[in-house]
């Protein structure tokens, strides 16, 4: 008898589904070089290195059944989650506004039963996104000016989250 309740404990639990958020800062952004002006210095655009960026997330995310795509409203986050979206083709990318309710986002986030998503912000929002989804203090501050390559992943099995700090593409720091 005990031997029949742990098999179905291990069927219950395999069958029970996981979610996986995967989290990163946009890729790196134009600035201004000395003698020079940006048309839009509050909204930049993709730098070369931000483009391979974008690329190399793409080529990580691929195969990660990405069915949510998640980005503030800004040329930088649009244009670093806009790679893997093409790719997906049946894939759209939402926008999201932390400014208005990072407490409403996270609960749609949490509300995903099925599928993977990829949630792109900003240096000073990612550690919010990460550790409101987590449920406790995972990333301590916002993310450095100069730091593109975290990549934080959680994963939900039923009530659980897991976190894991990675890293990719060309390292920053």
């Amino acid at each position: 008898m005990p031997r029949i309740l742990l098999y179905l404990g291990i069927i219950i639990f395999s069958s029970c589904g996981s979610v996986k958020y995967y989290v990163v800062r946009h890729a790196e952004k134009e600035t201004a070089t000395a003698g020079t002006t940006m048309s839009t210095p509050n909204d930049p655009p993709l730098s070369a290195a931000g483009k391979v960026r974008a690329i190399e997330l793409k080529e990580i995310l691929k195969d990660k059944g990405i069915i949510y795509i998640f980005s503030t409203n800004t040329v930088r986050t649009i244009s670093t989650a806009r790679p893997l979206d093409e790719l997906k083709g049946t894939t759209r990318i939402e926008l999201y506004n932390t400014k208005d309710s990072l407490d409403q986002f996270i609960q749609k986030l949490k509300g995903i039963k099925k599928g993977n998503s990829l949630i792109v912000g900003h240096s000073n929002t990612v550690d919010d996104i990460v550790n409101k989804l987590c449920g406790e203090i995972k990333v301590p501050a916002d993310l450095p000016d100069t730091e593109y390559d975290n990549l934080y992943i959680i994963t939900k099995k039923g009530n659980r989250y897991k976190f894991e700090n990675k890293t990719y593409g060309t390292p920053t720091n």
